[in-house]
């Protein structure tokens, strides 16, 4: 089949997100101004360079986490591990503004120690981050999107020991948690290696 995303794509569910997947989940804590605390998963997050280190999550429309982060600058990338799926989902809660989503899914809280909003203690890595840019992605036609993008630089990153083997990250015992399409998510359980070819030299 073929559809044009502008004119509906006629099956029974938008099939963008399972197409563009798996994505992985950026569990954003934030404070506000007031000390008012908010965690939240973002499926629409991921690295955008190394050298500064940086990340962004999209959120669709003006959602506490964007607004938290724009007033005081700074957020945490929280990582979710396959333990930590459940509790996640809780975080995603349509709560009124104001709650706190750690009390709410019980998760313990962890200070940072470059930025003021706390981590998840039981996460496998955490990044801090400081707000970089903050901007609405436009359409073809110039208008704004109802997308808040927000991007910042790591200053800080948290690696909880039990999860480093022989100096690396390990990605398949942390069962990092990524976002499929509809209501199905996928954790890494099985890893495969493949060196990037040289040209002249395969």
């Amino acid at each position: 089949m073929f559809y044009e995303p502008s004119k509906g794509h006629g099956l029974p569910h938008d099939p963008s997100k399972a197409i563009v997947a798996p994505r992985p989940i950026g569990w954003i804590s934030t404070l506000n101004g007031a000390g008012e605390i908010n965690l939240a998963p973002y499926s629409f997050f991921n690295a955008v360079s190394t050298r500064p280190f940086i990340v962004w999550f999209s959120s669709e429309g003006e959602k506490d986490s964007a607004s938290f982060a724009q007033e005081t600058g700074e957020f945490v990338a929280n990582l979710v591990s396959r333990d930590l799926a459940e509790k996640m989902n809780r975080t995603s809660v349509d709560a009124p503004r104001g709650v706190n989503e750690f009390a709410y899914a019980d998760l313990a809280m962890a200070p940072s120690r470059l930025v003021a909003p706390p981590r998840v203690a039981a996460a496998p890595a955490a990044l801090e981050c400081r707000v970089t840019e903050v901007f609405r992605p436009r359409a073809l036609d110039g208008s704004p999107t109802s997308a808040v993008v927000v991007a910042g630089e790591v200053v800080g990153v948290h690696i909880d020991d039990t999860f480093l083997k022989n100096g690396l990250f390990d990605i398949t015992k942390a069962g990092n948690v990524a976002r499929l399409g509809y209501m199905d998510y996928a954790s890494v359980n099985e890893l495969f290696s493949m060196r990037r070819p040289r040209w002249g030299k395969e």
